[in-house]
């Protein structure tokens, strides 16, 4: 089967790789797990002959009929034609309430499928993931780094973060020319604020160079906040420095300004922003 670049394709050889990631997975027996882009299969061999219940999602048609035949003595794999982002995987695994997710997620794509698994993380208790390096960097840096910034948030808001290796260009079919990384996400437990967070983490990221306080006057109407007196009167209130960057706070200092914020918005009458 020959990579389609239309789809963005390179597909996991059967080397070492394959291997480590699954056995960074560690699959238990009767568990529901969702495999994005199976591809050539190099990964769905290892994920079935564990024994758990694997739901492979594969765009390609071609790929499909391949992998049917490839797999056809399997009862516990259910493969599926389909855009991950147009699945709704919490109603696909049903009965089931949980799942793991495993994926050698296209690079070109592979942000907008992070979103929307994160949309729908109430099902998913983890995912292991490969991505272009650059990317997993983006998402496991820490505040300070030149790396963090609002992919950082996002991600590590929802999720603990932790890169596990990485995947040379060699170990693909057609070979890229960049790194790929693969990297874990737990998914934490559900959020307050969900929607104010998501919001600030916009505001506080828009010009990375401006000051924290500069980036809330900017998005003052988009975090509703009435004038300069209350974005200092909530920095200040939050335990937060006005003359920083947005890079230099952690999830849990950005958490505390978003509760700062929506304390002012419930002494102003504005209130709750999550509804």
């Amino acid at each position: 089967m020959r990579a389609k670049r239309s789809l963005g394709q390179n597909f996991l050889a059967r080397s070492v790789y394959p291997k480590r990631i699954v056995e960074a997975v560690s699959p238990r027996t009767g568990e529901t797990i969702i495999e994005i882009g199976p591809g050539q299969g190099a990964l769905t061999g290892l994920l079935v002959e564990s024994g758990a219940q694997i739901i492979a999602i594969e765009l390609d048609r071609d790929l499909v009929g391949h992998l049917s035949e490839l797999f056809a003595g399997y009862t516990n794999l259910l493969l599926i034609e389909a855009d991950a982002l147009d699945v709704d995987f919490c109603q696909l695994i049903a009965p089931a309430t949980t799942s793991r997710v495993v994926a050698n997620l296209p690079y070109y794509v592979s942000t907008p499928i992070l979103q929307h698994l994160l949309r729908q993380r109430g099902c998913m208790g983890e995912m292991t993931l490969m991505l272009q390096r650059e990317v997993v960097d983006r998402m496991t840096a820490h505040p300070g780094g030149k790396e963090y910034g609002y992919l950082s948030a996002l991600v590590q808001f929802y999720c603990e973060t932790e890169k596990l290796f990485d995947v040379p260009p060699g170990a693909f079919r057609p070979t890229p020319k960049v790194y790929s990384s693969v990297a874990r996400l737990r998914v934490r437990p559900v959020v307050e604020d969900e929607k104010l967070f998501l919001e600030l983490i916009k505001v506080l990221f828009a010009q990375r160079r401006k000051t924290i306080l500069n980036n809330l006057r900017a998005g003052r109407n988009q975090l509703r906040l009435r004038d300069e007196s209350q974005i200092t009167h909530t920095l200040d209130e939050s335990l937060i420095d006005p003359q920083r960057r947005a890079e230099t706070l952690s999830i849990e200092e950005i958490a505390r300004l978003a509760k700062g914020i929506q304390r002012e918005h419930e002494a102003t009458g504005v209130g709750e922003y999550n509804k």
